[in-house]
């Protein structure tokens, strides 16, 4: 651990209030995701504070010279504070006993003078038990973390862990973000743990975390594996009969991601990737329904895994038609998600994969549908223009339009009125428009 950058990365405020605790007999630790980057030489701004040997009301008064303290989870001993546009939460260590089901069936105790090695018990893997005392940054790691984070092994600190199914799911994102291996003693323990009581809310998070955080999303498809957790997400198959090749699929879009602007298109693509194997879309819905309500994914996370095989289809054949591309920008709300897909799958070969994807983009470029679905050229302000008036044939008319359009029969604004006139002009019109004026 560098301790200069360290200290670089700790705000002098937060210095300044640890000093405030000192001076009033208390004690507090930096704890959890700041000292676990920390230690990997990554910048963090996840600055928990743990705070010892001192009440509440002290602590209260240390912070009040900083801002204004909120105590928002009086429960859990939690303050929280601005300061300086910095936030920062104070907490006290406590304890955790298992009282009932779900995340929130616990029984919280704080406690003023436990020890930082009892307080730690309570958290979920070794690399983040450890604590870095302020303002002196010594490090305190009772159940050997930063071992365990040099030798690359993801490890649960005690038997505790079962009370929380949700460190399971923490294990494969942690996994993956960080590049660790389980501990086999934690592999055992994560088999034997049901995840019956999680909210479908959370369990979306964790896998979020685990295919759009930085990392190596089959590393955590391992951890996945080694704790069989397809037992309770059966739809996660092998990609073309390997878990290797849907490994290796996560990593190439994971790498990828930062090329998609919007948060929903980049869990489209990841979600998609990690769907790839499932057997049908029936499967797809299936595993997306329990873990989302999310409308926009449930409708685009299917319409992509669909496509997928036609996509494949014109790849090998190496023929992306100006017509398919039209029609597949108007189901895919463009073109870019798919060439990203084509680019990373493996069921390509490699050397072919981004030859046709560059093909694949450049084609659809050159009819202006690769960012954007094409449009109905002709117009419901075209057709009042021409006499026509609202109503149910405007939407057939344009209908109409657009399908030429996709069929490459229409291609600018001038054809598409001249298309509109000759409808207007065909005797099975007449009988059922009426004419607002002769023009």
């Amino acid at each position: 651990m560098n301790l200069d950058k360290v200290r670089s990365d700790i705000p002098k405020r937060l210095m300044q209030i640890a000093e405030g605790i000192r001076d009033v007999g208390g004690k507090c630790y930096l704890v959890g995701g700041f000292v676990r980057d920390a230690m990997l030489e990554r910048s963090s701004r996840d600055f928990d504070v743990e705070v010892y040997d001192i009440d509440q009301e002290t602590l209260l008064g240390v912070l009040q010279k900083f801002g204004r303290p909120n105590l928002v989870g009086k429960a859990f001993g939690v303050v929280h504070l601005v300061t300086h546009g910095l936030e920062l939460d104070f907490s006290f260590p406590r304890t955790e006993s298992k009282i009932g089901e779900g995340h929130r069936g616990f029984l919280v105790e704080t406690h003023l003078h436990l020890t930082f090695k009892e307080a730690a018990r309570r958290r979920d893997f070794t690399v983040n038990a450890m604590g870095l005392s302020l303002p002196d940054l010594e490090l305190s790691d009772p159940y050997g973390g930063k071992s365990d984070l040099e030798k690359g092994i993801l490890r649960h600190v005690s038997a505790a862990f079962a009370e929380d199914s949700l460190r399971v799911l923490r294990g494969v994102q942690f996994a993956s973000r960080f590049s660790l291996r389980l501990a086999p003693e934690t592999a055992e323990l994560c088999r034997s743990l049901s995840l019956a009581d999680l909210s479908s809310e959370r369990i979306f998070e964790e896998f979020k975390k685990w295919l759009l955080k930085p990392g190596k999303p089959s590393i955590g498809l391992q951890a996945f594996l080694e704790m069989d957790l397809g037992r309770f997400f059966p739809e996660i198959r092998p990609l073309n009969g390997s878990f290797e090749n849907l490994g290796n699929f996560l990593d190439r879009v994971s790498g990828e991601l930062s090329n998609v602007p919007d948060l929903t298109s980049q869990e489209v693509l990841a979600f998609t990737a990690l769907l790839s194997g499932a057997e049908n879309v029936q499967k797809v819905n299936a595993f997306l329904s329990r873990i989302t309500n999310e409308i926009h994914l449930l409708k685009r996370i299917p319409l992509l895994y669909r496509f997928v095989p036609n996509l494949l289809d014109h790849a090998n054949e190496q023929s992306f038609d100006a017509e398919f591309l039209r029609r597949a920008s108007v189901e895919q709300n463009g073109l870019f998600l798919a060439y990203l897909y084509l680019k990373s799958t493996p069921l390509l070969e490699s050397e072919m994969r981004v030859v046709l994807a560059e093909k694949f983009k450049t084609a659809a470029e050159s009819l202006n549908v690769f960012t954007n679905p094409p449009e109905p050229l002709l117009k419901g302000a075209d057709l009042i223009q021409m006499g026509l008036r609202p109503g149910r044939l405007f939407g057939e008319f344009i209908k109409e339009e657009f399908e030429w359009q996709l069929q490459g029969k229409i291609s600018s604004h001038e054809e598409a009125l001249a298309f509109a006139r000759n409808r207007l002009e065909s005797d099975s019109v007449r009988k059922n428009v009426s004419l607002s004026s002769k023009n």
